[in-house]
């Protein structure tokens, strides 16, 4: 659905040609990418999936080492409900203002809206470009040290260097961001879905297969240091599980949809956090329950090494799987983010 140019509208708050005038006056690059609303609520929820579910899940278990059963896996399941709730009341209200006869594109259209043009544009529009620069380069980065990682697997005494990683990463990416749409992504992170359930059961097998084996690591769950190190390692825990689980794109993924977009976007919630809970949950128990307190950042660290009779803890093959998949996903979440 695109508004004609030069389309006027009457009293009724209708285009002349008949179509609602529910979209902003000024369509910048950034609406138009977002504007080619031809989704389903099944598109939606690859898009929630591709935005939300990302490798930073890995560091649940390091997150769950920081608080212990009880309050982690409390937390865990508090989290995905106030995210839950909060992503469906944002999606609503923003059916609500399409219904009114104005659909609210981006955070910056509901800055303007609610706050103010000034605020807007000069603090909503910078801040979500600042959050979406700062995005991009992490996962540029991180990208580059997967793809490392992948390199010295396959080749041990390899001598390429991680800027060189970033580089090539950064390349596709380049690339890729070509794509005319939002919506055109839409086969892209359908394949990021799948990435992501392929690496979440990679590693979830890694953790029970190390966990079971005769020279598995000690299990100590226990909470280490003083009672004020536990208390900032608490907080630590609750701000990874936090950012985990909210960076959801919920307008610019929402304008996607075809029209009407009653109810779509609950079935798209629906669909993201069937994937949230298959994933998060099966990584953060397994992986802390495997490594206990000794879990690292990245739970893939922990599989990295040797055992006590000198042999890999993984085979290689499996680590490969593991990092490919992730590389893959890494990229479909960069577009997305970008």
């Amino acid at each position: 659905m695109e508004v004609a140019a030069g389309a006027g509208t009457g009293p009724s708050g209708k285009l002349e040609n008949g179509k609602m005038d529910n979209y902003p006056k000024e369509l910048d690059a950034g609406a138009l990418f977002v504007l080619k609303s031809r989704g389903t609520w099944l598109h939606c929820g690859y898009h929630l999936a591709t935005s939300i579910v990302c490798p930073s899940l890995l560091s649940l278990p390091f997150a769950l080492s920081l608080l212990g059963w009880a309050a982690g896996t409390t937390w865990l399941v508090l989290a995905g409900m106030v995210t839950f709730y909060s992503f469906n009341l944002l999606s609503l209200v923003l059916e609500q203002q399409a219904n009114l006869g104005h659909r609210q594109l981006r955070f910056r259209d509901m800055g303007t809206d609610i706050l103010g043009p000034r605020w807007g544009k000069y603090y909503v529009g910078p801040l979500q470009f600042l959050i979406c620069y700062c995005s991009v380069v992490a996962t540029a980065v991180l990208g580059g040290q997967t793809l490392k990682t992948i390199y010295l697997l396959a080749r041990p005494d390899g001598t390429m260097q991680l800027y060189q990683f970033i580089i090539i990463f950064g390349l596709v990416i380049l690339f890729l961001a070509q794509i005319p749409s939002f919506h055109s992504l839409r086969h892209i992170n359908l394949v990021s879905l799948v990435l992501c359930l392929v690496y979440c059961v990679c590693t979830t097998v890694g953790s029970i297969y190390i966990g079971r084996s005769k020279n598995a690591p000690i299990k100590d769950y226990s909470l280490q240091g003083t009672r004020e190190d536990r208390i900032l390692s608490a907080f630590n825990g609750i701000s990874i599980i936090a950012t985990i689980y909210g960076s959801g794109i919920i307008p610019e993924i929402q304008a996607t949809i075809a029209p009407p977009i009653k109810g779509k976007m609950f079935k798209g919630l629906i669909v993201c956090y069937l994937v949230i809970i298959t994933t998060y949950f099966s990584v953060a128990i397994s992986g802390y329950w495997a490594f206990g307190n000794q879990a690292k950042s990245v739970i893939l660290s922990n599989f990295i090494g040797k055992d006590s009779n000198g042999r890999d803890l993984l085979p290689t093959w499996f680590l490969l799987l593991t990092n490919a998949s992730t590389i893959a996903q890494i990229i479909a979440i960069t577009l997305v983010e970008s």
